[in-house]
C-alpha cells in the first residue's frame, strides 16, 4: 500500500500569490529597458499558458512584436536573459516589501508535514532565486526544509512536460505513489499527473479558468482551521483544511 512520504510544492500562485508581483516585475523591467511594452492583467493571464519567465517574454516576442529587434544590439536570446534577470531583481525587492504573504495554509502545512517526518520538495519553473527570495521574505527558516528544490533550467522541458516532476522524483528517490503534488495550474496540475502524481490543486485569481482534469481535490486554497477552503471538485472526506492526516488518506486510497 502508498504511503505518504514526500509533498512535492510548485511555487508561484501555489505557496502564496505571487503572479501580480511578477506581472508588475516585468513590466518595470520593459520600463527601464526603454522598452513600451505592457502587461496588463488580462495579456498576463494569457501569457501564463507559457511557463517559465524567459520563454514568457520570448513568446510575447513571436506573438506580439514579431519585427522587435534588441535595441542594444545583443543576439536575442542574451537580451531576454539581461530583461529576465533585471525583472528578477524588481520582483525581489517586491517581495522584500513584504506585499506577498504566503497563501492560506501555506505555513501551517509546511511545518506539520516537517513535524511528522514528511520529506518536503520544490518543482517550479520559477527560478532559483525567486524561490529564496520569497522564503526571505515570508517564512525564511522554511527555506532549509526543503530536501530537493527543483526550479528554472533544471530540465530542458519546463510544465507541462513532466520532466521537472521526474527530476524531483528521482533526486528524492520515491514513487509517484508515495507523493502528492501541490499546485495552482493547469499545466502544473498536467506536468505533475503525467510524472504519475496525485495533485492538489489550489486555483488563484490567474487561473480560474484553467482546466484542471486530473487533479484529485480542486480547492480555492488549501485551509485554515478558521478559515475553511472550498471544494470545486474532488472528495475531501468531509474535512475543511488540509492536514497531513487528509493527505495520508488521499495517497493510501490513490
Amino acid at each position: 500500500m502508498a504511503e505518504l512520504k514526500a509533498l512535492i510544492f510548485d511555487v508561484d500562485g501555489t505557496l502564496a500569490e505571487t503572479e501580480e508581483g511578477h506581472r508588475l516585475a516585468f513590466n518595470r523591467a520593459f520600463a527601464d529597458a526603454g522598452l513600451d511594452w505592457d502587461w496588463p492583467p488580462a495579456l498576463y493571464t494569457e501569457l501564463l499558458a507559457v511557463t517559465g519567465g524567459k520563454e514568457r517574454i520570448a513568446h510575447y516576442i513571436a506573438r506580439h512584436r514579431p519585427t522587435f529587434t534588441p535595441p542594444t544590439g545583443q543576439p536575442l536570446p542574451e537580451f531576454i536573459a539581461a530583461l529576465h534577470a533585471a525583472k528578477t531583481k524588481h520582483y525581489a525587492a517586491l517581495l522584500a516589501g513584504g506585499g506577498i504573504p504566503l497563501r492560506p495554509g501555506v505555513a501551517r502545512l509546511l511545518r506539520e508535514a516537517k513535524d511528522a517526518g514528511v520529506r518536503l520538495a520544490i518543482a517550479t519553473t520559477t527560478s532559483p532565486e525567486n524561490v529564496t527570495a520569497l522564503f526571505d521574505a515570508t517564512m525564511p527558516e522554511a527555506l532549509g526544509w526543503f530536501e530537493v528544490i527543483g526550479a528554472g533550467d533544471a530540465v530542458p522541458r519546463k510544465k507541462p512536460a513532466p520532466d521537472i516532476y521526474l527530476h524531483v522524483l528521482a533526486a528524492l528517490r520515491l514513487p509517484p505513489a508515495d507523493c502528492l503534488a501541490i499546485e495552482d495550474s493547469a499545466p502544473g496540475t498536467h506536468a505533475a499527473r503525467d510524472a504519475g502524481l496525485q495533485v492538489i490543486a489550489t486555483l488563484n485569481d490567474y487561473t480560474a479558468s484553467n482546466d484542471f482534469d486530473g487533479a484529485t481535490l480542486l480547492l480555492d486554497h488549501l485551509g485554515e482551521p478558521n478559515f475553511p477552503f472550498k471544494v470545486l471538485s474532488g472528495n475531501a472526506n468531509s474535512c475543511t483544511f488540509i492536514d497531513i492526516e487528509l493527505l495520508r488518506k488521499l495517497v493510501r486510497t490513490g
